[in-house]
């Protein structure tokens, strides 16, 4: 180091030292200089960084120059990294809508005036109510059916989300688009709509070549604080 980072170096040794002692003197007060401990010990932390970074690049020999051009870098990284910090929830609102337009059926997660996550899902094209969930780790699109009262996989999709088909026995009797038919009953270990999920769900599965499309029901729905529809777009609220 340089004589003058030395000396602020030393500086910030010393300065340390001094509000450490400061600190373990304060006693029952817990207060120095009129400051809380806490807020005290913060004010030196910083302080000493500071001089620590400073003598650092007093003994790079850089000139002022180039010492006020790194530290503007810097602080512009610092100030970027607090916004993102503090709007980090905007963020990934913006980051959900973006998916949810680039692709479709993606659900567009928000935060609620209460704090609660919320799903927000467009109409399609047929009319219908779908979106991309994750059934245990699986992304599959289901039909939002609030006439269903279990949600109901395809036989293909079972198969995708990992389920031994082999082993179940389809003796459940369920009502399809296609009339009468055999289901089985799986258990999924998560089901994923957004930032809204659910463990341990119960979950048919239907014979192959009987439902045409996997269908979200009351069993997930029945488990939210709400949902309600506000012209094409309907809101899950968990």
């Amino acid at each position: 180091m340089r004589p003058n980072s030395n000396a602020v170096f030393w500086f910030a040794i010393g300065a340390l030292a001094l509000g450490l002692v400061l600190l373990l003197s304060s006693g029952d007060t817990s207060t120095v200089f009129g400051l809380e401990d806490d807020s005290f010990a913060s004010i030196l932390y910083l302080g000493v960084l500071g001089a620590v970074i400073a003598a650092g690049i007093l003994g790079s020999g850089m000139r002022f120059g180039q010492v006020a051009r790194t530290m503007a870098i810097w602080l512009l990284i610092l100030l970027v990294l607090m916004a993102g910090y503090q709007y980090r929830y905007e963020l990934q609102d913006i980051a959900s809508r973006l998916t949810a337009g680039l692709i479709p059926g993606s659900p567009l997660s928000i935060t609620d005036t209460d704090g609660r996550a919320a799903v927000m899902i467009d109409r399609r094209a047929n009319g219908h109510f779908e979106v991309r969930a994750e059934i245990d780790g699986v992304p599959l699109t289901v039909m939002i059916d609030t006439g269903a009262t279990s949600t109901v996989l395809t036989f293909e999709d079972a198969r995708r989300a990992g389920y031994e088909l082999e082993t179940l026995r389809f003796e459940i009797p369920v009502m399809t688009a296609n009339g009468q038919a055999s289901a089985a009953r799986v258990v999924a270990d998560e089901i994923r709509i957004g930032d809204i999920v659910r463990r341990r769900v119960p979950v048919m599965v239907a014979q192959s070549g009987r439902l045409e499309q996997s269908l979200l029901g009351m069993n997930f729905i029945g488990t939210l604080s709400g949902f309600d529809m506000r012209g094409e777009r309907l809101v899950l609220r968990d």
